[in-house]
C-alpha cells in the first residue's frame, strides 16, 4: 500500500483527500467528486465511484485500500410513524444512537446525531444519564452517523434534509470535533447539506455558546432550558449549578445578534415540576423582549432516574395551557411532533438496553 495507512473516507475533510490521491498517484482535484458522491449516496462506495467518472484504476484502489467506517449499524427499530433508531458501534466496542425522523412532506427526513459515547451532564430526567460519559467521539465518527441516516433516509425513499446535534452527549464539550462535522456536513463539496439545515443543540454551557458565536458559521442553535428558574433547573439539570439562566439567555442573545438566527429554546414538560401556570408566567417574563421561539417537548418516559425518581408527561390540558399563557405573554411556543414513542425513541434507550442484554452474557462468559 506505498506505505499510506488505511483511513476511512469518514475520517477524511477535503485536504486529507487531496493528500491520499496524490499518494496513490492520482490528481487531488478528484477529491471533491469523491467524498460529495460518497456521501450523496448514504455511503455506497461502488456506486459513487460509479457516477463520478473516476480515472481508471482509482475506484479498485479505494474500494481495496480505504478502511471501513468507524462505526456501523448493529440494532435498528422503526416506529410506526416512520421514526427509525439506529445504534452503531464504533471501533472500540462503545455504541452511539442516531434517530431518522420523517418530515411532513414524504419525500424528506431530519436526522439527529451523537455526539459523544454517553454523556457527563447528569440530567435527571434523561436515559443517557443513566449510563455516564465514557468519551467524546471523532469527526469521523459523526460524520459515520450521518452516513448512516442519509443511507437510511434512502432507503425509504427521501432525502435527508436537516440534522441536529441532539443526540447523545453534549456538543458544547467535543466543540471542536462537532465543529467540523457541521463544516463536512454543511459544505458544498463534502455532505451539502448547507448550514441552516444544521442545529446544534446545548443544555447552556456558556463558554462554547461564546465559541460558537465568534466561529461564524450560520448554522441553528438550540438551548435547553426545561425550567423558567435556576432552582427547578438545578433539580433537574446539575449542570445548571455551573451556569444560571440569565447568563446562559444572556449568551444565547449575543449569538442571536451576531448570527441573525433565531435562537430555540427547549422545554420538557414534565408533570407537576415544571408545568405549572405560575411557571409559564415565569417563563414568559424571563423571555421578555428576548425574541427566542420555544419547543415545548412532550417527555417520553425512561424509567427510574438517577435520584431514583419517576417523571412523567405532563396533560394535554396542562401543556396546551402552558402554551397558551406563553402566547398571552408574546413568547412564540410550539410543539414539537412527539416521534417514536412505539419504540425506544428517547435519548440513550436503545443503547441503555443494548448494554442491559449484553451485561448478562457476558457475566455468563465469566463464569464459564
Amino acid at each position: 500500500m506505498d506505505g499510506v495507512v488505511p483511513i476511512a473516507l469518514e475520517d477524511l475533510d477535503l485536504a486529507g483527500m487531496r493528500g491520499r490521491l496524490q499518494a496513490w498517484g492520482f490528481k487531488a482535484s478528484h477529491a471533491g467528486r469523491v467524498l460529495r458522491g460518497y456521501y450523496a449516496s448514504g455511503g455506497d462506495l461502488p456506486t459513487a465511484l460509479g457516477q463520478v467518472g473516476l480515472p481508471v484504476g482509482l475506484a479498485s484502489r479505494m474500494t481495496s485500500e480505504l478502511a471501513p467506517s468507524p462505526a456501523t449499524v448493529v440494532a435498528r427499530q422503526e416506529a410506526p410513524d416512520g421514526t427509525c433508531k439506529l445504534l452503531l458501534r464504533l471501533g472500540d466496542g462503545r455504541t452511539v444512537e442516531s434517530v431518522l425522523m420523517p418530515d411532513y412532506r414524504e419525500d424528506r427526513a431530519a436526522g439527529c446525531v451523537s455526539s459523544q459515547v454517553g454523556c457527563a451532564m447528569g440530567c435527571d430526567f434523561c436515559a443517557t444519564a443513566q449510563t455516564g460519559f465514557e468519551r467524546d467521539l471523532t469527526v469521523g465518527e459523526i460524520m459515520a452517523q450521518f452516513v448512516a441516516l442519509r443511507r437510511e433516509a434512502r432507503r425509504g425513499g427521501r432525502a435527508l434534509r436537516t440534522v441536529v446535534f441532539m443526540g447523545m452527549g453534549e456538543p458544547l464539550l467535543n466543540l471542536n470535533s462537532v465543529l467540523e462535522a457541521v463544516r463536512r456536513m454543511a459544505d458544498h463539496d463534502l455532505g451539502a447539506l448547507g448550514w441552516r439545515q444544521i442545529t446544534v443543540s446545548t443544555v447552556g454551557i456558556v463558554p462554547g455558546i461564546e465559541a460558537l458565536t465568534e466561529a461564524g458559521e450560520n448554522f441553528q442553535l438550540a438551548v435547553s432550558l426545561h425550567a423558567p428558574d435556576d432552582a427547578t433547573r438545578e433539580r433537574l439539570l446539575p449542570m445548571g449549578r455551573r451556569h444560571r439562566l440569565q447568563e446562559i439567555l444572556e449568551a444565547a442573545g449575543r449569538f442571536q445578534a451576531r448570527r441573525g438566527r433565531t435562537v430555540i429554546l427547549q422545554y420538557c414538560l414534565l408533570a407537576g415540576l415544571n408545568d405549572s401556570p405560575a411557571q409559564a408566567e415565569q417563563l414568559g417574563a424571563l423571555l421578555e423582549g428576548r425574541r427566542m421561539h420555544v419547543n415545548l417537548l412532550r417527555y417520553h418516559p425512561t424509567g427510574t432516574s438517577l435520584r431514583g425518581l419517576t417523571y412523567r408527561p405532563s396533560s394535554d390540558d396542562v401543556s396546551e395551557r402552558f402554551a397558551t399563557l406563553l402566547g398571552r405573554r408574546g413568547v412564540i411556543a410550539h410543539f414539537r411532533r412527539s416521534r417514536g414513542t412505539e419504540i425506544d425513541a428517547a435519548c440513550g434507550q436503545l443503547r441503555r438496553r443494548d448494554q442491559e442484554d449484553r451485561e448478562p452474557a457476558a457475566t455468563a462468559a465469566t463464569q464459564i
